[in-house]
């Protein structure tokens, strides 16, 4: 079994499971007419980002692993501001902060399958990695703001702004992954580009819906 065979089942595994994160909150927002962000969303999210972590590292992709370490940073974070962190298995605590670790001081030191030497040397043209980075920042933007936004409230939360600035940047990641032919970004970005396009129509309905609503208190006063 080669190295790029392992990626590509690690990746896939990675996406089937961030794809499942937005079902599970697609589900449950369509269902409350409203969009709601449950707590194993980051659960998954958090365990996702590790293997995506792996993934990136065994394509030598700077755009990815990059992305994704900050991402697992968030994902915790996240879990903090909702009181859940705490309540989670201490040993699986102490493995999400271990392992980051571990997988790239092995990266850095290197090995037959994957270094951070052979990253360095890949042959990624520019441009693509530019544009790749580009989808990735604003991709990576989102949850940046998620987290001002949220510690400033207190809570976790996911503005309208979030959702619209993941769509611009999974379209761009898109465009990335098709020119590089990453099937594992393509599986991973098509179907959350429509997830996150629904979430914008729920947020502006209901936004609309709250702002009739004050309209028609203010009118009966």
């Amino acid at each position: 079994m080669t190295t790029q065979t392992v990626a590509l089942g690690i990746g896939l595994v990675s996406q089937l499971l961030f794809s499942s994160r937005i079902v599970l909150q697609w589900i449950q927002s369509e269902r409350a007419k409203r969009v709601l962000v449950p707590t194993l969303f980051w659960q998954i999210s958090l365990v996702s980002s590790f293997l995506m972590i792996v993934y990136g590292i065994l394509r030598h992709d700077p755009v990815i692993l990059g992305a994704q370490l900050i991402s697992y940073a968030i994902y915790i974070r996240n879990l903090q501001l909702l009181k859940e962190w705490g309540k989670l298995n201490p040993w699986f605590r102490a493995g999400a902060y271990v392992f980051p670790v571990a997988m790239l001081a092995w990266f850095v030191t290197g090995n037959q399958h994957f270094s951070l030497r052979a990253m360095l040397g890949s042959r990624i043209p520019a441009g693509l990695l530019a544009l790749g980075a580009v989808g990735q920042v604003i991709f990576l933007l989102r949850f940046v703001y998620q987290w001002i936004y949220s510690e400033r409230k207190g809570e976790s939360s996911l503005p309208l702004s979030f959702w619209v600035i993941s769509f611009v940047g999974s379209v761009l990641i898109l465009v990335y992954a098709f020119l590089r032919w990453d099937a594992v970004l393509i599986i991973g970005n098509v179907f959350g580009t429509v997830v996150y396009a629904r979430n914008i129509v729920l947020l502006r309905r209901e936004q609309r819906g709250g702002a009739a609503a004050e309209s028609a208190a203010g009118a009966n006063q």
